[in-house]
C-alpha cells in the first residue's frame, strides 16, 4: 500500500488528486489547517486527515511525528498548499503579503520537506511532488508567444520560481528520491477565483499531479512537466 500524503488537500487540485490516487489504491493523508474542513473531505473520499499547517513548525513537526507513529513510512510526499496573489505593480509590491505568499508556497515547502525526510527515507521508492506553475518559468514569462508572458505577478511568480529552484536542488541533494516539479494548468479553483473561457476543469489539472505521484523507482528526477510534456525552467 503507497502512502502518500497531500497538503491542502481537502479542495480544488489537492482534493481531486487526492480522489484519484485513493481509487488507485493509495492510503492518502489529506494535509490541512482547518480540521473541520480537512476531516469532513478525508471522510467523503476515503482518505485520512492530518492536521498540518505548513506556515507553523510545531505544526508540521507534530504531524510528521504522528504520520511515522501511524505508518512509519512515506511513499508521496505531494506539495501541494499555495496562495495566490494578483497582479501587481513592482512598486506597489507589499513586503507583508511578499512574506506571508513566500511562507506559504516556499518556506512551507522547505519546511513540510525536511520534517518528513526521515519517513520519506524509510520509504522503498520515495517520491516527491511539487505543484508549481509556468509562471514560475523563465523560460515561458520571457517567451513573447507564450500568454504567461503578458503577466506581472512579481509576488506569486517569484515564489513559484523559488520552488522551481528548490526542486532541483532538492533532486541533485536527494538522489534516492524522485523530486519533480508539475505545472497544473490554470485550473477552476478558488485559488485565483476565476472560471470562465480558457480555464480548466480541476480534473484535467489533477491528471500531471497523479502522475507525478505515481512514478516508479526508474522514473525522472529533477524535471518540470505539465500534461503535455517537458517545461523550460
Amino acid at each position: 500500500m503507497t502512502i502518500t500524503l497531500i497538503t491542502g488537500g481537502n479542495k480544488g487540485l489537492g482534493r481531486e488528486s487526492a480522489r484519484r490516487l485513493v481509487a488507485l489504491g493509495h492510503t492518502v493523508y489529506i494535509g490541512a489547517r482547518d480540521a473541520r474542513r480537512g476531516q469532513a473531505a478525508a471522510d467523503d473520499l476515503g482518505a485520512r486527515f492530518l492536521l498540518l499547517d505548513v506556515t507553523d513548525d510545531a505544526s508540521v513537526a507534530a504531524a510528521a511525528a504522528t504520520l511515522a507513529g501511524r505508518e512509519g513510512r512515506l511513499d508521496v510526499l505531494v506539495n501541494n498548499a499555495g496562495i495566490f496573489e494578483g497582479m501587481v505593480k513592482p512598486e506597489d509590491v507589499s513586503i507583508d503579503t511578499l512574506r506571508s505568499i513566500y511562507d506559504v508556497n516556499v518556506f512551507g515547502v522547505a519546511r513540510v520537506t525536511q520534517a518528513f525526510l526521515p519517513v520519506l527515507r524509510a520509504s522503498e521508492s520515495p517520491v516527491i511532488v511539487n505543484v508549481g506553475t509556468s509562471l514560475g518559468s523563465f523560460g515561458v514569462v520571457t517567451d513573447p508567444e507564450r500568454p504567461e508572458s503578458a503577466y506581472a505577478l512579481p509576488v506569486y511568480a517569484s515564489s513559484k520560481a523559488a520552488v522551481n529552484m528548490l526542486t532541483v536542488q532538492y533532486a541533485k541533494g536527494l538522489p534516492e528520491l524522485r523530486v519533480n516539479a508539475v505545472e497544473p494548468g490554470f485550473s477552476a479553483t478558488d485559488l485565483h477565483g476565476m472560471t470562465g473561457h480558457g480555464i480548466q476543469t480541476v480534473e484535467q489539472g489533477a491528471e500531471v499531479i497523479v502522475r507525478a505521484a505515481t512514478i516508479g523507482a526508474d522514473g525522472p528526477t529533477g524535471t518540470f512537466f505539465d500534461r503535455a510534456g517537458s517545461l523550460p525552467w
